[in-house]
C-alpha cells in the first residue's frame, strides 16, 4: 500500500471529510512520534504498540573478499513493539 492509499483508507476509517484531513492527521501523528523518539521518550498505543529510542552499539568487522576492515559508531534507532491486540489482528486475518 502507497502513502496515497494509506491517506484513503484512514480518511475512510477516520470519516475525514476530504483527503486533506485525513493526510493532515497522518502527519501530525507520524511528527508526534518523531518529536517523541528525538526526545528519547517512549510512546505506547495500548494494545496497537509501543515505539521507542534505543541505543545500537557500534560495531567493527571485514569487508568481505579484502583485508579492509570497518568500525561503526553506537547511535539511536527507532524501534517499534507490536501489541497484543495488533498481533492477533493479524494473525487472524491469514
Amino acid at each position: 500500500m502507497n502513502k496515497a492509499q494509506f491517506v484513503e483508507l484512514v480518511q475512510k476509517n477516520g470519516e475525514f471529510k476530504t483527503k486533506v484531513e485525513a493526510e493532515n492527521a497522518i502527519k501530525a501523528f507520524t511528527d508526534s512520534i518523531t518529536e517523541a523518539l528525538v526526545s528519547k521518550e517512549d510512546v505506547t498505543l495500548v494494545g496497537f504498540g509501543s515505539f521507542v529510542s534505543a541505543l545500537q552499539k557500534g560495531k567493527s568487522g571485514k569487508v568481505p573478499g579484502t583485508e579492509k576492515t570497518y568500525t561503526t559508531q553506537d547511535k539511536m534507532v527507532p524501534k517499534f513493539k507490536a501489541g497484543k491486540s495488533l498481533k492477533d489482528s493479524v494473525a487472524a486475518g491469514k
